[in-house]
């Protein structure tokens, strides 16, 4: 559960920021919290007693989706008011207003005509603006798949599957470093090796299809996880093998949202980036509870993931 903290009023906002790098333990250091901060409890992977390695997942099994977690308390700051503060390249997500003609989301062949579209204007616009260290600088966008959260009209007990497509609270990344350029490969086949050579990524854009009241989306600070942190979970598809994130706890980890997030402001959440030059390569994310929200309208949001590629002649190649 996450419950509101109100700092003291003589502590700078800025300070507060800063010291959020140190330590976080279970106890919640008095010296982080900010008024417009939470508490919560995010659950993360938690190692095999065995020391093996975790499980795969299988697509259209979703039981194996589920595993042991390990429940640590963080705290959870919000972004609203400071959004310009936090760029796909230097912290890995991006809060990016736009006004989408789709209301709904309930037609899937509309939502790949009409949604899919209006995504890749996002990123392309967000590679135009002004501010270069939150530009992904794409030249090509290729939507691979999309996932709309909301209540299941079915009895999920009676069809497990539907649980799936509701909040994930647990902390994870879409890819892994060995997923990104395979999904290049897959998609893309015949240009692969020309693309592979110049930089791609791989960004999840979500947005609430109603205002978020419930079961908000939590980003962590991509430079506050440290490689070791990560974990590669194998993902079995019928005719190929992929590969996520999932994430071990760690007391330096910095959350952000941005509270009543609305359907007019997307998340662009930065799963995979090829470059290794000091930029943000992946964030990891989770649903978290919002303490007192528990009876509030449940969360609807949908989620597209795009390769954004920049072929290797625009750097110079």
């Amino acid at each position: 559960m996450a419950s509101t903290v109100t700092a003291p009023a003589t502590t700078a906002p800025h300070l507060l920021r800063q010291n959020a790098a140190s330590q976080v333990d279970s106890s919640v250091n008095e010296n982080l919290r900010h008024a417009k901060d939470v508490t919560t409890i995010f659950n993360y992977y938690k190692d095999p007693e065995d020391g093996g390695p975790p499980a795969p997942a299988y697509i259209g099994k979703p039981e194996t989706y589920e595993r042991p977690t390990e429940p640590r308390k963080m705290i959870v700051h919000d972004v609203r008011g400071e959004e310009d503060r936090y760029t796909l390249d230097g912290t890995g997500f991006q809060v990016w207003r736009h006004v989408s003609k789709e209301k709904e989301f309930v037609d899937e062949e509309q939502i790949k005509r009409e949604y899919y579209p209006e995504v890749e204007t996002i990123l392309k616009d967000a590679a135009n603006t002004p501010r270069s260290s939150s530009s992904t600088g794409a030249s090509q966008i290729l939507i691979f798949d999309h996932t709309i959260r909301r209540p299941s009209p079915t009895d999920t007990a009676n069809d497990p599957s539907q649980a799936l497509r509701g909040p994930v609270h647990r902390v994870h990344i879409d890819q892994s470093y060995k997923a990104g350029p395979q999904r290049v490969e897959h998609h893309l086949p015949e240009s692969a090796a020309r693309l592979l050579r110049g930089r791609y990524q791989i960004i999840n854009v979500w947005r609430p299809i109603k205002t978020v009241r419930k079961d908000p989306l939590a980003v962590a600070d991509a430079t506050s996880v440290a490689e070791e942190d990560l974990v590669p979970v194998q993902l079995i598809y019928p005719d190929r093998v992929g590969e996520t994130f999932s994430v071990r706890p760690n007391e330096r980890h910095r959350w952000y949202y941005l509270g009543n997030q609305t359907p007019e402001e997307t998340l662009l959440i930065k799963c995979f980036d090829s470059v290794i030059d000091g930029r943000a390569r992946r964030a990891p994310h989770s649903a978290f509870t919002l303490e007192g929200k528990e009876g509030e309208e449940e969360r609807e949001s949908i989620e597209v993931r795009a390769l954004v590629l920049h072929p290797p002649e625009e750097n110079g190649e």
